[in-house]
């Protein structure tokens, strides 16, 4: 039983509206977790279907069991009026569904454009690949988009931002009649998203049905016309998007009240005790130009900049995982200038990178080994080795610390959700100890609920003498900072006290529209 109406009720005689997609008592069960039990979702042509859920709740499985990633145990799916039986990604191809997962699925060595055309129907005389159609296809989907991404760089030597570009665009060369996107806008701009939010229009316009999948959710109710909710792998209800607001939607996620964001307040200042971090005149061109910026101990200082100003370079420079080009840092009154991440784990500065998956999990590993990889040297062991029964200990206090859902430290962290995952890289580098936190975009992907709680990681570690660099692209999560620096065009031009850190303000200083305020 649902807690909520359902938009269509079968009682009413009426005319049914036309589906292009129903999935109808869907269950899916791994081991003896259940992770979906009896889901129906219906998904109109022209309409946009936003399905929402904390971490764990079951949405990717279902989009999973549409890709033909995962057979569902029962169920039926039904495309535009036909029940079909999906088993493989070419399967749902042929249908007309087409997939932006959460976790980019490109091939590093492949170019933007060799990425794009993966699956698209291009060949020319005697089944052979016709390239130059294919360029030109991409060319007009870029031109579709209004993002041009070089289209003979590798995907590896592409940003975040630009992967998810030629994901958006490898499903805009297919002619797909349903689209999935699964956290489409985590790394994009507000100018990015509000592109993205043009094409959907685009799309419904011409008949095509939207799944939007994110935890953003702000932007589901500008989105979406309807908004369908699970919770722990079961159905909670189908709501009309207009019929909702933050709060209520909110509350159907969750189960509960959820506090909003609130701005950091204490009886002492950390701006105004010792520094950890100084960074004067950093450059490496052409991302970072004679960046500086000064960090306190037990400070959260917040980074905000547009995709591209620079952030995640300043970060890796910070760590050692790109060489400095000029500048100085001292870290605690020493000198500082790691060569590798290594160097500054041991100098006690620690990375959460922005994309978990490639830069900050080994997926196939289990829990207690992803936890130890950043701390579990034994004491006075020069060799670096460490006990495993030792690393079990510590990765299950680390689970029940960090509030980590998995079945046992000994699961595969593939297996987990997106929001478990995280908690897993946070939690990694937080055993390490460090004196200083980089945090690159630590909530990307994770719902409303975990958010809250790796916010109060974050709080705590402040609170216990850890100073902490948080980078993010939702300016409205910079409010439990202390202080917030923006970055444009490489440099930092402003310092914003916590008061003045509010979205409209820093969005401001990041286009140049407001002016600069003093460092």
């Amino acid at each position: 039983m649902t807690d909520a109406t359902a938009l269509d009720d079968p009682t009413v005689a009426s005319s049914p509206s036309p589906t292009c997609l129903e999935m109808i008592g869907v269950s899916k069960q791994f081991g003896g977790h259940q992770a979906l039990e009896d889901v129906s979702i219906t998904l109109s042509p022209g309409r946009v279907l936003a399905l929402c859920g904390a971490n764990g709740a079951g949405k990717s499985t279902l989009v999973r069991i549409l890709a033909g990633a995962e057979s569902a145990d029962t169920g039926t799916i039904r495309v535009h009026g036909s029940e079909v039986s999906i088993h493989a990604p070419q399967d749902a191809t042929r249908l007309g569904l087409s997939f932006i997962h959460q976790e980019l699925n490109l091939v590093p060595k492949f170019t933007a454009l060799q990425n794009m055309a993966m699956g698209a129907d291009r060949t020319g005389r005697g089944g052979v690949l016709d390239l130059r159609s294919l360029r030109r296809k991409a060319l007009q989907v870029q031109e579709r988009i209004g993002y041009q991404v070089p289209l003979d760089v590798k995907v590896e030597d592409l940003a975040v931002s630009e992967r998810w570009m030629v994901s958006l665009g490898r499903s805009l060369m297919r002619d797909a009649t349903i689209v999935a996107m699964d956290e489409p806008t985590a790394s994009f701009t507000r100018e990015e998203a509000e592109r993205l939010y043009s094409i959907i229009d685009e799309l419904t316009a011409d008949g095509v049905g939207i799944i939007y999948i994110s935890h953003r959710l702000e932007e589901v109710l500008q989105v979406a016309d309807d908004v369908t909710v699970l919770r722990n792998g079961r159905l909670v209800g189908s709501f009309a998007a207009a019929d909702l607001d933050i709060a209520s939607l909110t509350h159907h996620i969750v189960g509960r009240e959820v506090a909003q964001v609130a701005h950091r307040a204490g009886e002492v200042d950390p701006a105004s005790g010792p520094a950890l971090l100084e960074v004067r005149g950093l450059t490496r061109e052409p991302r970072v130009r004679d960046a500086s910026l000064t960090l306190h101990r037990g400070e959260i200082l917040g980074v905000a900049g547009l995709v591209g100003s620079g952030r995640t370079e300043l970060a890796r420079l910070l760590i050692g995982a790109d060489p400095v080009g000029a500048g100085t840092m001292t870290l605690d009154g020493a000198p500082y200038r790691p060569r590798s991440p290594f160097e500054a784990i041991k100098a006690g500065v620690a990375l959460v990178p922005e994309e978990r998956r490639s830069q900050g999990l080994i997926l196939r590993n289990t829990v207690s080994t992803n936890l130890g990889m950043a701390s579990l040297r034994e004491p006075g062991n020069k060799l670096g080795t460490y006990s495993p029964r030792r690393a079990v200990r510590i990765a299950r206090e680390a689970v029940a610390r960090f509030g980590i859902k998995a079945n046992s430290v000994h699961e595969t962290v593939g297996e987990l959700s997106g929001g478990n995952q995280q908690k897993i890289v946070v939690g990694k580098y937080v055993l390490a100890g460090p004196q200083l936190l980089i945090l690159d975009e630590p909530t990307v992907g994770v719902d409303v609920g975990a958010r809250g709680e790796i916010y109060d990681i974050i709080r705590d570690l402040a609170a216990a003498g850890t100073s902490i660099l948080m980078i993010s692209s939702d300016f409205e999560e910079l409010a439990i900072c202390d202080r917030v620096v923006v970055m444009r065009e490489g440099s930092i031009v402003a310092t914003v006290p916590a008061a003045r850190a509010t979205k409209d303000h820093l969005t401001s200083l990041c286009f140049g529209t407001t002016e600069q305020e003093p460092s």
